[in-house]
């Protein structure tokens, strides 16, 4: 994907469920925007649903797409927007279960250390991953 002077690097992109799930993955280089491929990952949300993501997803047209969907947007703004647009400080605590599934996806060594070269094998790895997230979910916890 994409290429520093550290390796390749890949930023990976998710849609969570409430539970932390993931429902839609994808990938982008790391020096990409991360807007452009929020508006793909973006397309099919269901009616009513509110979208939890962090202050790099805060634009314009990621506003748009939500509120043309019926979504609503629980986004905080960048420090440097101007008028700051507020959002709902206690549903934005919920976002903390999208951050635990990115740490559940780094303990799989595959991913966390990116051994295939190639973006499609390396998606092919993080769904992997992710459906044994998926499984756990289901386990018995006694």
């Amino acid at each position: 994907m994409g290429r520093s002077r550290g390796g390749l690097t890949t930023k990976i992109h998710a849609l969570a469920d409430a539970l932390g799930r993931p429902i839609r993955l994808m990938l982008s280089p790391g020096q990409a925007y991360d807007g452009h491929t929020a508006e793909q990952l973006l397309t099919a949300l269901p009616e009513g649903c509110r979208l939890l993501a962090d202050r790099a997803y805060d634009s314009n047209a990621i506003r748009a797409l939500l509120a043309a969907q019926g979504a609503e947007a629980v986004i905080p703004s960048m420090p440097q927007r101007n008028p700051v647009i507020p959002h709902d400080r206690e549903a934005y605590k919920a976002r903390n279960m999208v951050e635990r599934f990115f740490n559940k996806l780094k303990h799989f060594r595959a991913v966390a250390t990116r051994y295939d070269k190639r973006d499609d094998n390396y998606l092919a790895s993080v769904q992997l991953a992710s459906i044994r997230i998926w499984l756990r979910s289901y386990e018995a916890v006694t």
